[in-house]
C-alpha cells in the first residue's frame, strides 16, 4: 500500500482515511500545519465548554469562604475611594489601585448582612448567562468583558461614589455580561426583551435599595455594552486587530478616569 499524496510505500498502520484514498501520517501531518485554525462568529475560537466561567465561579465563591473566616479581607481588598487613616490616604487614591478589580471578587463580609445575597445571585446569574457567551465569544473575549466590566464598574464607582465607602461584589461584571448579552442578541436578532427587563428591574432595585452600588452597576453595564459591541460589529478584515485596539482603548478610558479621580482626592486632602 502507498500514500495517495507522496507516493511512499507505507503499512495499514501507517496510513490515515483520507477525502480520497489514504495518506501517510507525515503527509498528514503536513496538511494539519498549513491548514486554518477555526474560528467563531465573532473571531474567537470555539469552545465546547465554560472553562472560565466555572474558574470565575470558583474564585468567587473560594475568596468569600476565605472572607467568612477572615472578615478583614474585604477591608483590605474591598472598593475604597480614598480615606485617611495614621495620617496617609488609604484606598485608590493612596496607590492601592489592586482594589479596583479586588473588590469585584468579594461579596460584603459576613452571614448577617448582603453577603450571602449577593455571592448567591451573582454566582446564579453568571453560570445562566456564562457558559453561552463564552461559546459565542471566545475564552479570551469573553473574560476581557468580564473583567473589564469589572474595572469600569469600580472606576465608575470612584468617580461618583462617596470616597470613604467602601463597595464590594461581583455584580458590576454581572452587569456587563448583562450588557453584553444585549448586545449580542441584538447582533444575532434575538428577542432581547428578557434581558432589557433583567437589567431594568436591577437597575431599580439599585437605586431603591439602600447600600447597593447603583455606581458600578451603570458603569460595568456601559462598559460591556460598548466592549462587546465593539467585538461583535468588528468587520471581518482586521477584525482582531480591531478588537484588540477596542480592549487597550477600553482599558485607557478606565485608567484615565482613575487618574483623574486621584489627583482630585488628593488635591482636596492636601487643602
Amino acid at each position: 500500500m502507498s500514500c495517495v499524496r507522496c507516493g511512499r510505500p507505507a503499512c495499514p498502520d501507517c496510513l490515515r482515511s483520507a477525502a480520497v484514498g489514504q495518506q501517510c501520517v507525515d503527509c498528514v501531518r503536513q496538511g494539519n500545519r498549513g491548514s486554518r485554525p477555526a474560528r467563531g462568529a465573532f473571531g474567537g475560537r470555539p469552545v465546547s465548554g465554560a472553562v472560565v466561567t466555572w474558574t470565575l465561579v470558583a474564585i468567587n465563591v473560594l475568596l468569600y469562604l476565605v472572607e467568612l473566616a477572615h472578615s478583614s479581607l474585604g477591608y483590605d481588598w474591598g472598593m475604597l475611594g480614598g480615606a485617611v487613616s495614621g495620617g496617609k490616604i488609604i484606598g485608590v487614591a493612596g496607590g492601592q489601585w489592586y482594589r479596583l478589580i479586588t473588590s469585584e471578587f468579594l461579596p460584603p463580609p459576613g452571614l448577617n448582612s448582603l453577603g450571602p445575597l449577593d455571592i448567591a445571585f451573582n454566582m446564579w446569574a453568571l453560570i445562566v448567562v456564562g457558559p453561552a457567551m463564552e461559546r459565542m465569544l471566545g475564552r479570551v473575549r469573553y473574560l476581557a468583558v468580564y473583567l473589564l466590566s469589572g474595572l469600569g464598574a469600580s472606576a465608575a464607582y470612584y468617580l461618583i461614589a462617596p470616597p470613604y465607602v467602601y463597595a464590594l461584589g461581583a455584580s458590576g461584571a454581572i452587569f456587563g455580561l448583562f450588557g453584553a448579552w444585549f448586545v449580542l442578541s441584538r447582533r444575532l436578532r434575538l428577542d432581547s426583551r428578557p434581558v432589557i427587563f433583567l437589567i431594568v428591574i436591577n437597575l431599580v432595585l439599585g437605586f431603591v435599595i439602600h447600600g447597593i452600588a447603583w455606581q458600578a452597576h451603570v458603569g460595568g453595564l456601559v462598559t460591556g455594552v460598548l466592549l462587546t459591541a465593539a467585538y461583535v460589529y468588528a468587520p471581518r478584515r482586521n477584525r482582531t486587530l480591531i478588537q484588540v485596539a477596542a480592549t487597550l482603548a477600553m482599558l485607557a478610558i478606565v485608567a484615565v478616569c482613575v487618574v483623574i479621580r486621584d489627583q482630585q482626592l488628593v488635591h482636596a486632602v492636601i487643602l
